[in-house]
């Protein structure tokens, strides 16, 4: 028999967290869920990881600072952050942390487990050519400057040059659950 797996999901979408779970369990790992940075940082006290699942946007708080500090408890974790606003910025962010792969809501376990099993890089990965769109662009520049205000919806109108309302408006329109 094989060793056991240890996995944390932090996720604050307790629907998509149990299903997670339940689905990983079927699959022989041993899991325990957070539903914020809090929870998380009580349940290493007492439960070691080898594999985690991020959500990248916890309510409030961001993500990030999650795998930041699950990367500093132990640097050989398998971290994957899941999220519902993908942007090359909170990418890039991410990896630097310490996460070993990023994958863009909706994914499954079978996408998960593949991106835990994915250690090094693909060189023969093809480049698109294809050219960004405004809409695209636009989004990754507020992904960006949301990345460096640590979410603050606030803040990141005010460097955007933009009212509060109608960033709201457009990160509920980008919303993906």
């Amino acid at each position: 028999m094989t060793e056991p797996r240890h996995l944390l999901i932090v996720e604050d979408d307790e629907a998509f967290a149990r299903t997670l779970k339940r689905s990983f369990e079927r699959r022989g790992y041993t899991v325990e869920v957070a539903h914020n940075p809090e929870a998380m940082e009580a349940l290493l006290a007492t439960f070691r990881p080898g594999y985690a699942v991020v959500d990248l946007k916890l309510g409030g708080a961001s993500g990030l600072a999650c795998v930041q500090t699950l990367r500093a408890t132990d640097a050989a974790m398998r971290i994957v952050v899941l999220t519902g606003f993908a942007s090359i910025a909170t990418a890039v962010e991410a990896i630097k942390l310490g996460a070993s792969y990023y994958l863009a809501k909706p994914s499954n376990t079978d996408d998960i487990e593949a991106a835990f099993d994915r250690a090094e890089g693909n060189a023969e990965t093809p480049v698109d050519g294809r050219q960004s769109s405004i809409k695209t662009v636009e989004w990754e520049h507020i992904h960006q400057t949301l990345v460096e205000t640590g979410f603050n919806i606030s803040e990141t109108a005010r460097r955007l040059g933009m009212h509060r309302r109608t960033l709201a408006r457009k990160l509920e329109k980008r919303q993906i659950r």
